[in-house]
């Protein structure tokens, strides 16, 4: 049975007559049109994980910040990204439709604050900063950032909605998008680490001479002592300006995709939705997709198991470089975890269609575990790390795939329950990022915070054992554990594939049936 929107009347919706995109018209999405939306989600990854990656070493060994600092700029800068999404997904609800459509100049409207945000968060304005004022410089920056990356992306996910064709058109869109992000991340952690790797691998081999002079001269303390953390002081102009310099090229990708985007995608009308303004109180729209089960059990499985995957990631240059004996080497493998991910999407999209989603999550899930506890235990062997990174990037594509392609089936499931509510796609989309977002800024937070209790110091070449310690536990116990909990839940997750096959046949009878009182309407109307 049918439920209403909470007790508020929505705007009739033109009649069939009336509608340019009728949805029961569609026959697929053109594959140029496919590229153009894939090519549009590279700004958004490239910026973000770039960020999450050099972000951390950027602040504690370059502007060589506190890492209590560091802990609070990156923890509070998640949670203001993550309160912002909401906000803008009801934003976006709530704006009329243009010329150019309803998502789209969103897109573009915040593609020239969003690139300045990004450069000038790289950029450091003086030689020598005081802490303060470094802090405030650093932390504006990336609360701007965020809030214009937000405006950027919740309308951009949205759009998955409203590009034509049925449900698997929509997973294969979906497929297309993933391979795109995922080889903008590859092409983002390309371009800044190897502009900026050399100055890392430089560090390590001066580190690795200062650590043998001093322990050769018994003077083990010297190496964890302030004075002698910077063997290469003199070069930190030319890192930060490698920082600056890879930051502007990545700004003119963001600019190109985001005009590929513009140029090349239309946005259609999808069944039971009219492209308009909403006329639901926010609070009223909240609740309502907040007490949507499976929506409650896909939002959290993936919380969790985001986490599992962003403690590591973020801990990853720190754990190579300390923990590992692999500092020299961090570049490649982050490029090859990439690599590894990039190439293994279509797989996942070919498992998905045959085995269902949910079952193939699980399995992308799981061979992330033994591919943890070898990376942890692999110090100093290089080819050990290769075949864990290439197995940890085949898990990780599956956690950038899956979620995005199940999203879609949650919201036609609260569409075909609730069909007098329209237009809610942007606050589905935007609270899911809201809850990926604080997640992330939690680990970064968490892990930040547990590296300065362990007595962490900034640009030292040797660290305390116990900073040691926390990086490995960072790095596999918990990840694992919070991975696991994430596959309970989603053992829970109510949307099989059966029951997808029922929603999508409700959704065309309910989509046909209101197609046809529109027209019915239209035809007895007076003129």
């Amino acid at each position: 049975m049918a439920h209403g929107c909470g007790g508020a009347q929505l705007r009739e919706a033109p009649s069939a007559s009336e509608q340019p995109d009728n949805p029961l018209k569609g026959t697929g999405i053109p594959l140029l049109r496919k590229l153009c939306y894939a090519v549009g989600g590279m700004p958004y990854q490239m910026t973000t994980n770039s960020r999450s990656v050099f972000l951390p070493v950027f602040l504690l060994d370059v502007v060589q910040m506190k890492p209590f600092h560091v802990s609070i700029i990156l923890f509070l800068g998640w949670i203001w990204d993550a309160v912002t999404d909401p906000m803008v997904g009801y934003a976006v609800s709530k704006a009329g439709r243009t010329r150019a459509g309803k998502l789209i100049p969103w897109i573009v409207y915040s593609t020239p604050a969003g690139l300045i945000s990004y450069i000038m968060l790289w950029y450091t304005p003086l030689g020598s900063m005081s802490a303060a004022s470094s802090f405030c410089w650093y932390f504006l920056w990336n609360c701007l950032l965020d809030t214009f990356l937000s405006c950027y992306h919740v309308p951009y996910s949205s759009l998955n909605m409203f590009l034509g064709g049925n449900d698997r058109d929509r997973d294969s869109t979906t497929c297309y998008r993933m391979g795109m992000e995922m080889f903008a991340t590859l092409l983002g952690a390309t371009i800044q680490g190897q502009i900026v790797g050399v100055y890392h691998a430089k560090r390590a081999h001066a580190c690795g001479q200062l650590n043998d002079s001093d322990v050769h001269a018994g003077n083990y303390s010297a190496a964890l002592d302030h004075n002698f953390t910077s063997p290469l002081s003199d070069t930190l102009h030319n890192t930060r300006r490698a920082y600056l310099i890879s930051a502007l090229v990545i700004g003119a990708l963001y600019f190109l995709c985001c005009l590929v985007l513009f140029l090349g995608v239309k946005e259609q009308l999808a069944p039971l939705s009219k492209l308009d303004r909403i006329q639901v109180p926010y609070l009223t729209g909240m609740k309502m997709i907040v007490k949507h089960t499976p929506y409650l059990w896909l939002v959290f499985g993936f919380l969790f198991v985001f986490v599992a995957f962003q403690i590591p990631q973020g801990n990853l240059v720190l754990f190579c470089t300390h923990a590992a004996a692999m500092g020299a080497y961090f570049q490649h493998l982050v490029l090859i975890l990439l690599f590894a991910a990039t190439l293994t999407i279509p797989l996942w999209q070919m498992l998905l269609v045959r085995l269902g989603k949910k079952t193939t999550i699980f399995i992308g899930l799981s061979i992330y575990i033994p591919a943890l506890i070898i990376l942890s235990h692999g110090k100093g062997s290089f080819p050990v790390f290769v075949l864990a990174g290439i197995v940890a990037g085949t898990s990780l594509s599956s956690v950038y795939l899956l979620p995005w392609s199940m999203l879609p089936d949650v919201v036609d499931d609260f569409k075909v329950k609730n069909p007098l509510c329209t237009d809610l796609e942007p606050m589905f989309y935007s609270c899911y990022v809201f809850c990926n977002k604080f997640g992330a800024g939690l680990s970064s937070g968490v892990s930040t915070l547990a590296l300065h209790f362990a007595g962490y110091q900034a640009g030292a070449c040797r660290q305390d054992p116990r900073v040691i310690t926390t990086l490995q536990v960072l790095f596999a116990p918990v990840p694992i554990v919070l991975l696991l909990i994430g596959m309970v839940l989603f053992f829970f997750y109510p949307i099989n594939e059966q029951r997808r096959q029922q929603i999508q046949t409700e959704l065309k009878k309910a989509a046909a049936e209101s197609v046809f009182e529109d027209f019915t309407q239209d035809l007895n109307a007076p003129h």
